[in-house]
């Protein structure tokens, strides 16, 4: 589970050898995702389900306005394998301000 405070923006990464599924739980925000031609960014709200497949680029961001942080509960598959080369960073349309 993770969580971003209101008006939070992440960095823009693809990941090496893992894909995502999550579900917001909490709050609001939006994801950008970019695989090959194709780019779309999609609402994220509570019920939302989202995957981030292997290799795509994304980011996200919780909205300003929200009356408390987005909250996500997210599957990493296989687990993590914990290095810090599996995010590599990427170009997003947002300036992150957060890590």
């Amino acid at each position: 589970m993770f969580e971003l405070k209101p008006g939070a923006v992440t960095r823009a990464v693809s990941h090496a050898t893992v894909q995502e599924l999550w579900y917001v739980t909490e709050g609001s925000g939006q994801l950008w995702r970019r695989q090959g031609d194709r780019e779309e960014t999609v609402r994220l709200a509570p019920g939302t389900a989202a995957s981030i497949p292997l290799g795509a680029a994304f980011q996200f961001r919780a909205d300003e306005d929200g009356d408390g942080p987005l909250r996500i509960v997210a599957v990493t598959m296989p687990p993590w394998p914990g290095t810090d080369a599996e995010a590599r960073p990427e170009q997003g349309p947002w300036e992150a301000t957060v890590r």
